[in-house]
């Protein structure tokens, strides 16, 4: 196994009916037509970069406070390898169908003392439209957070010509069972109730790394938004590849969703368990940049990700946002 990669450059997935010499066939005639990734093609690769994580943690003994509030500049690796041949699945109510996929392998520290705050291995793959159930083409992303927690996310995927295209806001705002999520509009009156989103009071509850402004936690997007502003100085996009997954049923009636361990996940008193991740959904752009004076294009992976942490009755929106370069 190389350096960077999860899989054995010689590993081809076949199924057990194909025999060997079918099989490498079918890898062969793949090679030859459209990548059979579609709009995944653009991950495969090593990626490096920085970006923002804001987690709001439980905090015990819970009498005195139930929460402390982590906010990180981070640096980020992020591999991307292609699985050689088709995944096949098999199929009752409707006819077999093939996935194609990559592996990939994150790694987030914190940027101002390089500890580790992050790792996850996990797939990336195409999902072709299925009749049984009723569903589009796909994508599926499938994680597995050190913590105690696995994800299925899945979604959409499409690619744009040109850009860029909008990065919208977000927030961390808490909310209470029950109850809607607030809008970024609804800052100062949130912030009122939980006092560690205002950096300028004081708390035992919080922890700031170098570089977090206000402006930071009020839309950790705008981290996405400044460094797509300083890319496209003087250049252009060609292009923008855009997936969104989700592990509720958002986007893709069917299938999807969280598991936990036993400590996370578990009920009772406090109600929500220690901390059970609820629903995650992630955005990623793939973008192609111009390059200029003779250099070549700059390939681009902006993301942002929300996990929501249900603890004490209340959800507790833990993002993370990234912006890498592919090496």
């Amino acid at each position: 196994m190389t350096a960077g990669t999860q899989t054995d450059p010689d590993f081809a997935f076949a199924g057990l009916a194909t025999p060997e010499a079918q099989a490498a066939e079918a890898v062969r005639a793949l090679a030859a037509g459209p990548d059979p990734l579609g709009a995944l093609a653009g991950l495969a690769g090593t990626w490096k970069g920085h970006g923002f994580n804001a987690i709001w943690r439980p905090h015990h003994p819970a009498g005195q406070q139930d929460r402390f509030l982590e906010l990180n500049k981070t640096d980020e690796t992020l591999v991307f390898t292609r699985i050689n041949g088709p995944i096949p699945n098999r199929g009752l109510a409707m006819a077999d169908i093939d996935m194609f996929g990559l592996t990939y392998m994150q790694q987030i520290s914190e940027s101002s003392t390089g500890a580790g705050l992050h790792i996850e291995p996990g797939i990336w793959a195409a999902v072709p439209h299925t009749t049984d159930p009723s569903e589009p083409a796909s994508v599926v992303r499938m994680a597995s957070i050190p913590h105690g927690t696995v994800i299925l996310a899945q979604g959409v995927a499409q690619v744009l010509q040109g850009g860029p295209q909008t990065i919208p806001n977000n927030n961390i705002l808490p909310f209470f069972f029950g109850s809607p999520a607030p809008a970024n509009s609804d800052f100062t009156s949130v912030a009122q109730t939980f006092t560690e989103l205002n950096l300028s009071q004081p708390t035992q509850f919080r922890f700031v790394a170098p570089g977090v402004t206000q402006n930071i936690v009020k839309n950790p997007n705008s981290v996405l938004q400044d460094a797509l502003h300083s890319s496209l100085q003087g250049t252009t996009m060609k292009s923008r590849t855009f997936l969104h997954v989700a592990t509720d049923h958002s986007t893709i009636k069917a299938g999807g969703g969280t598991a936990n361990t036993a400590f996370l996940a578990t009920s009772g008193n406090p109600p929500g368990g220690n901390a059970n991740a609820t629903r995650a959904e992630a955005t990623f752009w793939i973008e192609t940049i111009a390059g200029t004076g003779g250099q070549p294009d700059k390939h681009q992976l902006q993301y942002t990700q929300l996990v929501m942490l249900d603890f004490n009755g209340i959800h507790w929106p833990h993002v993370t946002v990234g912006t890498l370069v592919r090496q």
